[in-house]
């Protein structure tokens, strides 16, 4: 049982990383905007590049682990 209920917080495709990509950056740009307005001038700005751009690696590092899992799998079944 919860190995089944485990499987379901496994991303398994890019579609599906892609997917959660595209939500960090929904919540990213969300709480950059929430820094500009709480601290106006560079500051705010500075952090709005640091939420964002911690998006990018995370989505680097996710599209990456993909591409070494599939080619994992692929060496096994040889």
């Amino acid at each position: 049982m919860f190995r089944k209920l485990g499987r379901l917080f496994v991303i398994k495709t890019s579609w599906e990383a892609y997917l959660i990509i595209y939500a960090l950056a929904l919540g990213a740009t969300a709480r950059g905007a929430a820094y500009i307005q709480e601290y106006p001038g560079w500051g705010g700005y500075a952090l709005f590049l640091a939420c964002t751009g911690a998006v990018f690696l995370a989505g680097a590092k996710i599209l990456d682990c993909l591409k070494y899992e599939k080619a994992e799998r692929e060496a096994k079944a040889k």
